[in-house]
């Protein structure tokens, strides 16, 4: 018998490590968005989004993205972002080293006025002269 149980315990790992995880359900939301922000330090901008969902990445109601925002005559604030059903959490940080241009957000996806799908998104950069805070408004293209 107690020869038997390495080889039971084994074999129940060896199960519980093929199992394949769910295939992702959530709605992807993947695009290119326009966007009009306020921030506290800069004032009014507007951007350019690009969310790419990594299906591999992705799983259930999660989806996994890559995160790009565009804002002319700041640069290029590469990311991430992960999906909880309509809920985004984000993070991008501007691709000049030693900005301190980085941080995260947190957005709501959803629908305009227009019907055309749009998220608002809140996002907080530690850093960035001291601390700063914004939101933006982004509609798919």
């Amino acid at each position: 018998m107690h020869k038997l149980l390495p080889i039971a315990i084994a074999l129940m790992f060896s199960g519980l490590a093929q199992a394949k995880p769910p295939a992702f359900t959530g709605q992807d939301y993947s695009g290119v968005y326009d966007c009009t922000g306020i921030d506290a330090h800069e004032g009014k901008y507007k951007g350019t989004v690009t969310l790419a969902l990594n299906k591999t990445q992705s799983t259930g109601q999660y989806g996994a993205y890559d995160f790009k925002l565009e804002v002319p005559g700041f640069g290029v604030y590469p990311g991430e972002a992960a999906a909880d059903g309509d809920r985004l959490a984000i993070h991008f940080a501007l691709n000049q080293p030693g900005s301190q241009d980085h941080g995260t957000g947190i957005a709501t996806v959803g629908k305009n006025r227009q019907g055309r799908l749009s998220f608002r998104k809140y996002y907080y950069e530690p850093e960035y002269k001291g601390g700063n805070y914004g939101t933006e408004e982004c509609v798919k293209k």
